[in-house]
């Protein structure tokens, strides 16, 4: 089975166990600060898959970082994955139970892309177009900047990806330009 089906499945049994005893917000907190933690420092990752190191000492590493805001729930979570020496997929159970939590509470995350910073105006036109594309409730916009792209956005939701970015219509007018459509073809 791949390391995703098994994230999702574990990342769906936590999600249930932790609506069902009243700690999703506590739990999903934690494995929000899993999937940042093993984001910024790859480190963590290769602990966790390291097949030296055995289930104790990732178990220890585990409890030492969440030691002390940690919800019981998550670390007796940590302490059944560890027993199973299924460490090496915590990241994607972590990523995995926040993709489902969103899904739980109608949220969409949309990630969009700009040469400055959004406008009051423009972050809720876009929080619009977000919603009717997703059909979601809420939105979270992920801003990021690139002046190369020297004007425009590029919005991604989910597998769509709109770009009215200005470099990208250069780019499209170069090749249009390229085409010599007086030249005969043979």
């Amino acid at each position: 089975m791949s390391n995703h089906r098994v994230a999702s499945r574990y990342a769906k049994s936590i999600l249930d166990l932790s609506i069902e005893k009243g700690q999703l917000e506590g739990v999903f907190e934690d494995f929000k600060n899993l999937a940042a933690m093993g984001k910024a420092t790859r480190e963590l990752g290769n602990a966790l898959a390291n097949p030296v190191l055995g289930s104790d000492k990732k178990l220890k590493v585990l409890k030492a970082l969440f030691a002390k805001a940690a919800s019981p729930l998550t670390l007796s979570f940590f302490e059944i994955v560890s027993r199973k020496n299924r460490e090496s997929i915590l990241l994607d159970v972590a990523r995995e139970f926040v993709a489902q939590y969103n899904l739980h509470k109608s949220i969409q995350v949309a990630e969009v892309i700009s040469s400055s910073a959004l406008t009051a105006s423009q972050r809720t036109q876009l929080i619009a177009l977000v919603k009717q594309i997703s059909g979601m409730k809420e939105v979270q916009l992920e801003e990021k900047i690139n002046p190369e792209l020297i004007g425009g956005f590029v919005l991604n939701v989910n597998d769509r990806q709109l770009d009215e970015s200005i470099s990208s219509k250069l780019n499209a007018l170069r090749v249009q330009f390229a085409q010599n459509h007086y030249e005969k073809q043979f």
